[in-house]
């Protein structure tokens, strides 16, 4: 890796970081960086996966106070999320790549629909679906899409906030709290398996990392500023890019 690439991974990393918090969408572009290096796909997948879970801490801990109270709804979910997330590693290893270009496309495309249409979602199922702890629909639905990212990350933290927000009865920041923390346990039960059966470029993996660090806790402030709706909005320009890119590139 050459200093400029060296560069341009930290502050891939940089703004990673800041996206994941804010939106969760880091990996559109990480991950098309590491690409650039000449990293071939896994490896930068892999890579890129370890190096995101200490900005995804970072992102955690800036959002501590929406945290505040959740820890029993947190535990149930977490648990979901790291058995879905190893699945999704082990996937990695053995699915041809060809099904990420065809699987991915979908699932973030129809997160992007389920934000869109959140609120009416919501109230049309509250006191059917809608539960306080999002009951076990919200549980299946996060480690299903926990499986998506332990196998690629990319677009992970929009389908986090797209079902709960449908079905938790919550605030869109506690759930954008609550997505920083899957997308951290995620990452770190992914990284885990890749440290045992993957090849990791570590300078590419440390680099994400400084990065994705300084910038989660701008992210989070910069979201933690934004009203529901512009939230909501800043996640479908975001979310609609990286479709574009994925479904373009």
């Amino acid at each position: 890796m050459t200093l400029w690439e060296a560069v341009s991974v930290l502050l891939a990393g940089f703004a990673g970081g800041a996206l994941n918090t804010a939106v969760g969408s880091g990996t559109l572009v990480t991950f098309p960086v590491l690409l650039a290096t000449g990293l071939p796909p896994v490896t930068a997948t892999v890579s890129n996966a370890l190096g995101l879970i200490p900005g995804s801490l970072s992102g955690a801990y800036a959002y501590r106070r929406e945290l505040a109270g959740q820890r029993r709804l947190l535990l149930p979910l977490c648990a979901s999320a790291a058995a879905g997330g190893l699945v999704g590693a082990g996937l990695l290893m053995v699915l041809p790549p060809g099904v990420f270009a065809t699987v991915v496309p979908v699932l973030v495309g129809l997160a992007l629909l389920l934000i869109a249409v959140q609120p009416l979602l919501t109230r049309a199922l509250r006191g059917r679906l809608t539960r306080p702890g999002g009951g076990l629909p919200l549980r299946i639905g996060l480690g299903l899409a926990s499986v998506y990212g332990g196998y690629f990350s990319a677009g992970q933290g929009i389908l986090y906030v797209a079902l709960s927000g449908a079905l938790l009865d919550a605030p869109l920041q506690r759930i954008n709290a609550l997505k920083n923390v899957l997308v951290a346990q995620v990452n770190a039960v992914a990284a885990g398996f890749f440290l045992i059966a993957a090849d990791i470029d570590w300078p590419a993996a440390l680099l994400i990392a400084a990065g994705a660090t300084a910038g989660a806790p701008f992210g989070a402030r910069a979201a933690q500023r934004l009203r529901p709706v512009a939230l909501r909005v800043l996640i479908l320009t975001v979310g609609t890019a990286g479709l574009l890119h994925m479904t373009l590139s």
